[in-house]
């Protein structure tokens, strides 16, 4: 008897086995996709892991029920990379498939193929005589006789004879012939039924063509450019991995512009990831100028019958030689992979979050490269501390600096603002300090444009009883409500539920409720009241929530369009504008303050990558910093853009208090509606760890936000030095969860890893 183990889109640990049938033992093999009973009355949709004849024990095997391919849809490199995150980032392979896969690939029916209704001349009606009898049973029905001459203008031309008549016809949609003629759909239909037309169906793709390919349009590299590429090919002999570090506006676009040329005329393929769908866009122009039907795009904003058909594609005998993608591109499947790009290497948002698996895309774009023998870039500016540790203290990576703007364009001049002492003199205008005000205008004037950056959406993070002091709270969640005042309500950002804004204190029954702090939204009505005359434009996720809106706003930002840019850190990440002068940065403190241990790495990251986006193209732009600490060291750091000097500060205390690079992290989640109960359990959880484990065991704790959708949250960290048995832990960890939750007094119990959080 044949035997297959199933990958199965569950959070269940293993891979579940069923018999073959007889007749379906030629098509099932590795990587191909079945359906499959699962429990009482479930069938669910798996891929095929292993074939084996080993006779399950103990239980009653069940069977295939269909084979849904005639290839497989994994392939080996891939799965491989599956059982990677799943065995290092402690996640069920069978999340990884769920995530891997767009939702019509993990159903039977979940995809369907677009199809287009042609329209043709039945057969008894191609020929010059027949024709002619057409038209006069038309002679007295307007619409149908205009749409059968539109119909032969369309697939003839002038060269309507017997003997094009009796040849192919020329494939015409009905949309194409309605459109064209502004024929009504009824008197298409109304010629079907006559038998004079005919429509039939036709597949066609969902995806854009990007057009031909224009290698000749590839930019020469400037001198220092030149170098860092060489660097950076010679580099690549010795090691798999090399961090291209190059200031903000130093031209690395156009640097891998020349290494994916390199890979592609080698019969390689490249994946080039961003941290940013707003990112993806702008490059995308880029890059679909030089290599045109080349390149394939993958993100989350892509509909899944899109996605579907990328998912096809790189399968096929032609697939893209280029995938341009965000964080979930890494997972697609890839034949003769050459190079990984990882542009924005610092992002944190290439660490997913929820659901599982918590895989962070770079680590995982590392192993894909390694495991199918090609080689990984990563870009920035501002490297994190490990990729840094790991290419100046170990050697593991190359390191290859960037240290010239193109064309010699200084790095942005950056003025602080004591913004705590202009709001003592009453000097502040709402956010804006007088300076950042008349800048703005000065740019403006001179026909510039300005960017304002706020890392806080919303019009305001709370509003308060400005008697009582109650501030309104998210019923499911533990933190406070923000204020969006175009949709006049309240919103929590961690479950999403909304609630309409009171006019009146529940506590006190005060009418004075004040917005407190300002997001996106506050800072766009302000700016505009103050610049009536300018074009404002906010870039944040309440404004990107649909597939075009980033491209728009992007668009009409380089165009000039609009002159003020309103944004989160979205803004920050590597969008390149040729006439932005001025940076506005209106809360620096609010990054310094996060209550994380990557707090002051990250603020610098983001306040340097957004100072970046001034003076580009000619001339030197000006950053005004806004803070309330303007003698914290970092902001120093800042101004002078010194990342060594952040590094040094930031390894003595990592090193001191057992923090990345020199110690890896994972995080231990318990969550339960009751608040008892959680706190119970993680108490005992805590305790089994920390006798294994002894005092590499934090907490447990609740972390700054401890409810969220209703369910009470506890948090365990635990520090894991260097050269300890990874795999000795994972066990440990795991039996440790078990054992836990097969307790019954925890049986509604989540327990989840975070492996190197973010």
């Amino acid at each position: 008897m044949l035997y297959a183990d199933i990958i199965l889109p569950l959070p269940l640990d293993g891979l579940f086995t069923y018999s073959v049938p007889d007749g379906m033992a030629a098509r099932v093999r590795f990587g191909v996709r079945v359906s499959v009973p699962f429990g009482k009355s479930k069938v669910h949709v798996g891929i095929v892991a292993r074939m084996h004849g080993d006779t399950p024990q103990g239980y009653t095997v069940k069977s295939i029920l269909r084979v849904l391919d005639d290839a497989p849809v994994v392939l080996d490199a891939q799965y491989n990379l599956w059982r990677w995150i799943s065995d290092y980032y402690m996640s069920p392979v069978g999340e990884v498939y769920k995530a891997a896969l767009p939702s019509g690939l993990k159903a039977e029916d979940g995809y369907k193929p677009r199809k287009e209704l042609y329209v043709r001349l039945a057969p008894a009606f191609c020929d010059e005589r027949s024709l002619s009898v057409a038209f006069e049973m038309l002679r007295r029905a307007d619409k149908q006789r205009r749409a059968l001459t539109e119909y032969l203008s369309l697939a003839y031309g002038e060269n309507l004879s017997s003997e094009a008549l009796a040849g192919a016809q020329t494939d015409i949609t009905r949309e194409e012939l309605m459109n064209s003629g502004h024929i009504d759909v009824g008197a298409v239909t109304a010629l079907v039924k006559r038998g004079i037309f005919e429509t039939y169906e036709r597949e066609v793709g969902r995806l854009n063509q990007g057009g031909t390919p224009h290698p000749e349009w590839i930019k020469p590299l400037s001198g220092h450019q030149q170098e860092a590429y060489n660097k950076i090919v010679f580099s690549f002999l010795q090691k798999e991995v090399a961090l291209l570090h190059g200031v903000t506006s130093s031209g690395k676009t156009e640097i891998y512009i020349h290494l994916i040329q390199k890979e592609i005329d080698s019969g390689r393929q490249v994946l080039y990831l961003l941290p940013e769908i707003a990112l993806t866009v702008q490059i995308m122009e880029r890059l679909r100028a030089v290599f045109g039907n080349r390149l394939g795009i993958y993100h989350s904003k892509y509909s899944d019958a899109e996605r579907v058909e990328i998912w096809q594609k790189q399968l096929s005998a032609a697939p893209y030689d280029i995938i341009l993608g965000a964080r979930s591109a890494v997972l697609l499947p890839f034949s003769r992979l050459g190079l990984v790009i990882v542009d924005e290497e610092h992002e944190s948002s290439y660490k997913q979050q929820d659901p599982a698996p918590r895989y962070h895309a770079r680590s995982a774009a590392i192993m894909l490269a390694r495991s199918m023998g090609a080689k990984t870039l990563l870009g920035t500016a501002t490297p994190s501390m490990e990729t840094w540790h790991n290419a100046t203290v170990t050697g593991k990576y190359a390191l290859v600096q960037l240290t010239e703007r193109y064309k010699g364009v200084e790095l942005p001049e950056i003025q602080v603002v004591d913004i705590k002492d202009l709001r003592h003199r009453k000097m502040m205008r709402g956010p804006f300090s007088p300076l950042l005000l008349a800048k703005v205008r000065e740019a403006i004037e001179r026909g510039e444009q300005a960017i304002l950056f706020q890392n806080r959406r919303g019009f305001a993070p709370m509003i308060e009883c400005k008697q009582c002091g109650w501030v309104p709270r998210c019923e499911h969640c533990d933190v406070s409500l923000t204020l969006h005042r175009n949709m006049n309500a309240l919103t929590c950002h961690y479950c999403g539920f909304t609630y309409s804004v009171p006019q009146e204190c529940p506590a006190c029954g005060n009418t004075d409720l004040k917005s407190r702090g300002a997001g996106t939204e506050k800072i766009e009505d302000i700016i505009r009241d103050i610049f009536p005359e300018a074009r404002v434009a906010r870039m944040d996720l309440d404004t990107t929530r649909t597939r075009n809106a980033y491209g728009r706003i992007i668009d009409d930002f380089s165009a000039g369009k609009t002159n003020i840019l309103v944004g989160t850190q979205m803004i920050s990440k590597g969008l390149d504008f040729g006439k932005v002068s001025v940076v506005g940065i209106l809360d620096a403190d609010s990054m310094m303050n996060y209550p994380d241990f990557r707090a002051y790495e990250q603020a610098f990251m983001m306040m340097a990558q957004v100072a970046g986006r001034a003076g580009r193209r000619g001339r030197r732009g000006l950053v005004v910093l806004q803070t309330k600490s303007p003698d914290v060291p970092l902001i120093s750091q800042v101004v002078h853009n010194d990342y060594r000097s952040l590094y040094a500060d930031l390894t003595v205390e990592r090193r001191t208090f057992h923090y990345p690079p020199f110690y890896s992290l994972i995080y231990i989640y318990l969550k339960h509606r009751d608040d008892n109960t959680v706190n119970t359990a993680s108490i005992e959880l805590g305790s089994m760890l920390r006798s294994w484990f002894t005092d590499r065991v934090l907490g447990p704790d609740k972390p700054a936000v401890a409810k969220v959708k209703t369910l009470n949250i506890r948090k365990i960290v635990l520090k894991l030095e260097p050269g300890i048995d990874r795999r000795t832990v994972r066990r440990y960890l795991i039996m440790a969860r078990d054992r836990l939750t097969s307790d019954k007094r925890y049986a509604s119990l989540q327990v989840y890893f975070d492996v190197d959080p973010g």
